[in-house]
């Protein structure tokens, strides 16, 4: 078994950290809402679900993000990309794709073909070091077949879809 090494710096600590965790796939997802300026969207990979009951889920949203200011006590839509939409990944990450079609029905905005969405109400907000939590009520929600859109060591990758999955069971 490897023992840790021992951080040189503080940077090199923080880049080693991100390395580790980056050790761990993950889906990825669009946060998208509508704030005080407007229309916004954000990729993110740090969502989870929490509570069947009632229905609850998180995000992390870095408190230098232009969202840590706009989403505060807004319904927001997490968006599940499939493997398909890497450019939608790279488009709310910064990198300017083409403009995304929208679903409007609902409270918050849908991006049009997402592999799945969850529309949430605020619920909670928690101060996590340089992050906010952000912990949504699930109001409604859909999915379609498809393979998922995985994040892991810094590089978008497949996840396929199961023949059989988890919901099949109950």
């Amino acid at each position: 078994m490897a023992r840790p090494r021992t951080a040189r710096s503080p940077a090199d600590a923080e880049r080693r950290l991100r390395s580790c965790l980056g050790r761990f796939a993950t889906g990825v997802t669009v946060i998208t809402f509508d704030g005080p300026s407007g229309r916004h969207g954000f990729t993110a990979n740090s969502f989870t679900g929490v509570s069947m009951d009632p229905p609850l889920v998180l995000v992390s949203v870095a408190n230098a993000a232009k969202a840590h200011r706009e989403l505060p006590e807004r319904p927001f839509t997490v968006n599940v990309l499939g493997a398909e939409q890497q450019a939608l990944a790279l488009h709310f990450a910064g990198r300017p794709q083409a403009e995304p079609a929208w679903d409007d029905t609902g409270s918050a905005p849908k991006l049009v073909g997402a592999l799945a969405h969850l529309e949430c109400r605020p619920w909670r907000t928690c101060e996590a070091g340089d992050h906010t939590l952000h912990i949504g009520e699930v109001v409604d929600f859909d999915y379609r077949g498809g393979d998922l859109l995985g994040f892991a060591n810094s590089r978008f990758t497949t996840i396929d879809e199961p023949l059989l999955g988890m919901e099949n069971l109950l």
